[in-house]
């Protein structure tokens, strides 16, 4: 596991490997990664008959240890059936909540992963919020965890890891979350 809190010296590797990555991805990977968030979105509000807010909120409430193929088969299902399954008790409570009108940001776990890919769906232009999921975790450290534990509930490492995001997003000069699609398409490609 990566340090809490690291030296400067570590924190630039890690906006660096962002920084590569992005620069490695092709131009289609590029102009997937660019258009993720802005399709999750319409897919948002598809299956929430506009409520864009609702759908981004229960697609991250069904999102953890999940293929995003997965997750919008079990968002989709939850709408048309009225009720979420599939996943665990928690994550299915929380979707069944957000369905029943809660708020996203007062039923989901918002300075975490859950939270920011909320965030990020409910607006693709939001000029901070950035997901670290595994993927995003493997990008900065250079390193195929696989099953390992990242610790990636630890706020510190989380916040860490999205503060290198938004320093290599500022150096390519686009918006955090733009710069972690890329380089997660790019990153599931090669790793393919």
């Amino acid at each position: 596991m990566i340090p809490v809190k690291c030296t400067e010296l570590q924190r630039a590797a890690y906006t660096r490997a962002i920084i590569d990555q992005w620069h490695a991805a092709t131009a289609d990977q590029r102009t997937r990664g660019l258009q993720w968030y802005a399709t999750a979105h319409k897919f948002a509000a598809e299956i929430a008959t506009g409520d864009t807010t609702k759908g981004a909120g229960v697609l991250a409430a069904l999102s953890a240890n999940k293929s995003w193929a997965e997750n919008c088969r079990l968002a989709r299902k939850a709408f048309a059936e009225g009720s979420a399954s599939g996943h665990v008790r928690d994550a299915i409570t929380k979707a069944n909540r957000i369905m029943a009108g809660a708020d996203p940001s007062e039923v989901l776990p918002m300075h975490v992963k859950t939270g920011f890919f909320y965030l990020c769906i409910a607006d693709p232009e939001n000029p901070d919020a950035v997901v670290i999921d595994r993927h995003a975790h493997d990008i900065a450290v250079r390193e195929i965890y696989g099953q390992r534990d990242r610790g990636l509930g630890a706020v510190g490492r989380y916040n860490l890891l999205a503060d290198c995001y938004r320093a290599a997003a500022k150096e390519i000069g686009e918006i955090p979350s733009k710069v972690q699609a890329v380089t997660w398409v790019a990153h599931i490609g090669r790793n393919r």
